[in-house]
């Protein structure tokens, strides 16, 4: 039916017309454009001094499609090609910086797509630097000058800071197998060349949006978007601050709502990260950098809670889970600054002594490395325990190997260096390296459950998996163990408990089955609330259950922009906590109201504990019926003090906020000549002026019709 239009004025018809050609534009757009989904932009980031990372003009960068699979395609990208620019599709093996750097520096490149595949995989792939947050770690001119930039020991001799770039076009990563092998049809179809000669027009073209807002540095972005806010009556932010939350919990509850020093307490705290990174937004799998001390510190905690609770030790021993360590120690940054300004629940004066679990899943043989810092050592007091701190972790070690790297060598990039650089707190760091990293693919999308070496008989279904007790799991349950045992005698526990603990490998086991496996549910807190309870049932067994409900496939590590983007708190996040409430936690006969104002209830004790809503199944409480959970599990803020100080040049802190935009997009479409285009052009022209010379005929209304009257 043809679309009809008043016989109001010329405007209004020209504007009827124009409504009628909008609704059959969106049809006509979708014959000519293929819009590609599960894409992943590189985006831009900044620091002190420069913008990283990646960006598209304003209205998007296009350009003709090639696919670089030899060294001959490269070349026709780069200098003989004939219809530059080129929008260029690369395998997994030509994404290296020797590569990308040729891009960058050639005007002949409108961006890149790199296919996510383990097809053509490199030995190695690292796009973090050789020295991971060295500007913010305990080494400088003032402290271990000697030690200071990574001087004598490289930890990641792999990295070839491909993510510290500044690319002027768009960077994608396309994640998803069938839109690829439409991609490669297109290509094939419209772009391959024959015999060595130039494809003819129309030729197959690529179209990719990415334009970041922010520019220059955090200084800067900084700046403006304080401008906007000041004076702007419709303010647009530029930028924002990698932000979320810290999760800890200790083994006796802590009151939160009194800061400062703690009376009568001495902490012993057991710390890892909680976060990762790689070139493209958002994509951080982290199975070795994060996952591997994630899931060992939940192990520990899983292995302590029956003992600590029954036979509590003089210390309290202290959990935490530092977010956003891969950019220049966000969490614990932010957490030692609390503890400094007497904003946290205890200070510095409490800490007794300090255990971190890094990088432990790629263990050489049976070994572990037991890293300490030679400077604080120096200090007789602060060296006598680290060694008692050593002996401890030995006494257990009887499946492992336990070693000390030399004197010299410093610590390796961990959060214990932001403690260092305020006290000389006695303290460890337990790694599966002892000099350069295990990892081959470090801070990279490749970082995952295979290489962890999470491997699994070809038989067995996804069911039968979860329950599979893989060889990587049962080593990171030794680790936990190991750890677990150690803790509890460093907090002055009595060594007749010792034989009750023990780690479950089966949590380390569902827990990295969950990075190698692709899954999609819907993420709601009540649902991980479900869960949750569930996997009280299960024991720790099946965390991977919770683990499921953070998305469509294996969650990612990534610290992100915290409650402005991803709602209150990162998924990754509220999964840690509601696994601690589960571990620590008990059952309460609260009603749902009381649950969430437990305040208003005498026997409760808000201050000390955090309350939980649970909807679980009846194999939890045996009525079938939602029920509370009470836990000392806590999060804290995990943002720079610099952004908090308004120092955003400041050398002691990280100063990395993340620009934003307003659309991320990939399409393809045929590209046609610039005749073609023009004769186009010209044809609307006609038509559009043969419309609005006819449009008292075109759109006029049927005369009405003489009323009858009878």
């Amino acid at each position: 039916m043809k679309p009809s239009c008043p016989n109001f004025s010329s405007m209004s018809r020209v504007m009827c017309v124009s409504a009628a050609a909008g609704v059959l534009s969106s049809s006509v757009e979708q014959k000519i454009y293929v819009e590609l989904n599960e894409t992943v932009p590189c985006v831009r980031l900044l620091n002190a001094t420069h913008q990283i990372g990646c960006q598209s003009s304003i209205s998007g960068d296009t350009g003709v499609l090639h696919v670089l699979e030899t060294e001959s395609d490269l070349d026709w990208i780069l200098s003989s090609g004939p219809h530059p620019p080129y929008m260029v599709i690369m395998e997994t093996a030509f994404f290296n910086r020797s590569v990308m750097m040729r891009m960058k520096n050639s005007s002949r490149v409108a961006g890149v797509a790199v296919i996510v595949s383990k097809t053509g995989l490199a030995d190695n792939f690292s796009p973090h630097t050789t020295c991971p947050n060295q500007n913010t770690g305990v080494y400088s001119a003032s402290y271990g000058s000697d030690l200071a930039n990574c001087n004598v020991t490289m930890w990641n001799p792999l990295g070839n800071g491909l993510s510290y770039e500044d690319f002027a076009f768009p960077v994608f990563a396309l994640k998803d197998e069938n839109q690829t092998q439409v991609i490669r049809k297109c290509y094939q179809d419209h772009n391959l060349r024959v015999n060595g000669s130039a494809p003819q027009y129309p030729l197959c073209a690529m179209q990719l949006f990415s334009h970041m807002h922010a520019a220059t540095d955090t200084v800067t972005c900084m700046r403006r978007t304080d401008l906007q806010n000041r004076f702007s009556i419709n303010p647009e932010v530029l930028c924002d601050p990698l932000s979320d939350f810290n999760v800890w919990t200790s083994t006796r509850p802590l009151n939160n709502s009194a800061k400062g020093h703690a009376a009568n307490e001495s902490v012993v705290i057991a710390a890892t990260r909680l976060d990762g990174r790689s070139f493209f937004w958002e994509q951080a799998p982290s199975a070795e950098g994060t996952v591997s001390g994630i899931v060992t510190l939940l192990a520990t905690i899983q292995a302590l809670s029956p003992v600590t609770q029954e036979a509590p030790p003089p210390r309290n021993i202290f959990f935490s889970f530092f977010q956003g360590e891969a950019f220049d120690y966000i969490g614990s940054s932010k957490m030692v600054y609390d503890m400094e300004r007497n904003d946290f629940v205890i200070d510095l004066n409490n800490v007794h002594s300090m255990l971190e679990i890094g990088q432990v899943g790629l263990r050489r043989g049976r070994s572990l490395w037991m890293h300490s810092d030679p400077v604080s050592r120096q200090n007789k007091s602060v060296d006598t325990e680290v060694s008692e701190e050593e002996r401890k972790l030995s006494l257990f070690s009887h499946a492992l190997s336990l070693d000390q790297p030399s004197v010299s060598q410093p610590l390796p990039p961990s959060s214990f260096q932001r403690f260092l650089r305020v006290r000389g707190i006695p303290g460890l760091v337990l790694a599966d390296h002892n000099t350069s990293f295990n990892n081959r693919y470090y801070e990279s999308l490749y970082d995952d459950a295979e290489n962890l070496n999470v491997t699994y008989p070809p038989d067995l279904s996804p069911d039968e998996q979860l329950v599979y007790e893989t060889d990587a799991a049962k080593s990171l349950a030794e680790v936990a163990t190991l750890v677990a045992r150690s803790l509890y005698i460093q907090a002055g526990g009595e060594k007749k408990n010792l034989n009750n603990i023990t780690a479950d490998p089966k949590i380390v086991s569902h827990t990295t089955s969950t990075n190698r496996h692709t899954h999609t549910h819907t993420h709601t807190d009540t649902q991980t609330h479900t869960v949750a309870a569930w996997f009280l049932h299960q024991h720790v067994s099946d965390c991977v259950r919770l683990l499921w409900f953070l998305g469509s496939g294996p969650p990612q590590f990534y610290i992100g922009l915290g409650p402005r983007i991803h709602g209150p708190v990162h998924s990754v996040t509220r999964f840690v906590q509601y696994i601690l409430a589960n571990l620590t936690g008990t059952v309460t006969n609260l009603t749902e109201s009381q649950c969430q104002n437990p305040s208003e209830v005498n026997t409760e004790n808000k201050d000390l504990f955090s309350y939980f809503w649970v909807s679980g199944p009846a194999s939890v409480n045996n009525t079938g019926e939602p029920f509370c959970r009470s836990a000392s599990v806590r999060l804290s803020k995990a943002v720079s003090p610099a952004f908090e100080l308004l120092e955003y040049g400041s050398p002691n802190y990280s100063i990395i906020p993340q620009s934003r935009w307003k659309s991320i997009r990939a399409r393809i479409f045929p590209m046609l000549t610039l005749g073609v285009g023009v004769a186009v052009l010209l044809l609307s022209l006609l038509v559009t002026y043969f419309i609005s010379s006819k449009a008292e005929l075109l759109f006029s209304s049927a005369r009405e019709t003489p009323a009858t009257t009878y």
